[in-house]
């Protein structure tokens, strides 16, 4: 795949703008698992010298999203269901935490905004935007990150869920893994309206472990 197009980044922009770019066109899937990623192209793209854009994929192969074979090839990292099976338990005990912590904060506003998340997950699944669904998706899980307002927290779960936004496009075709995890987030708002953190703690749960029995069944993207 070609490298997506851009505005050339102004001289200003700093090393962090760099990798923030390659790092969404990769989570995004605009940058493809697999592709290879040539420092002199992408410095070109962007209107940089090769050094930011070397510095950006040394920190993205540290946090998994690029591999390197030492002076043979740089390229996007592949997905597969190894990769679900390492980090969906730990992001859904990550988020039992989140949930723990936020649940005496809650408050109607935050329910609302968690519906409207997923009313945005089903619109997007019924106009076939894999991206906006994942980008719903991740959202409503957010409000009760941010709730927490655990900033360590946070930035454990930001990386990962990086990760498993690539993961949940990969496997996008078929559309039922979302529309199910819609169904199970209702039941989840369901248990926070009613005060109830035990049925919260397994509506949760429940979420993140039917979503990978429901990769597990597919087997490795295509």
């Amino acid at each position: 795949m070609p490298v997506p197009q851009t505005d050339v980044l102004s001289r200003t922009f700093i090393r962090d703008d760099v990798y923030v770019s390659l790092h969404d066109w990769i989570v995004r899937g605009e940058l493809e698992p697999g592709e290879k990623l040539k420092d002199k192209e992408l410095a070109a793209q962007l209107g940089v010298s090769r050094m930011p854009i070397r510095e950006a994929l040394r920190k993205l192969e540290d946090e998994g999203l690029v591999e390197t074979a030492a002076n043979r090839w740089t390229r996007v990292a592949p997905i597969t269901l190894g990769d679900a099976e390492t980090i969906y338990p730990i992001i859904q005990k990550l988020e039992e935490l989140a949930l723990a912590l936020a649940f005496p904060k809650l408050s109607p506003q935050h329910i609302q905004k968690m519906q409207a998340a997923n009313s945005d997950l089903k619109t997007a699944l019924e106009q076939n935007n894999p991206h906006g669904a994942v980008v719903a998706d991740t959202a409503f899980h957010q409000v009760l990150t941010d709730i927490a307002d655990n900033l360590e927290l946070r930035a454990i779960l930001n990386r990962l869920k990086a990760k498993y936004q690539r993961i949940e496009l990969a496997y996008f075709s078929e559309a039922s893994l979302l529309l199910a995890s819609f169904e199970e987030h209702r039941m989840l708002v369901s248990a926070l309206k009613t005060k109830n953190l035990d049925a919260a703690h397994r509506a949760l749960a429940r979420n993140w472990q039917a979503s990978i029995e429901r990769l597990r069944r597919l087997g490795e993207p295509s």
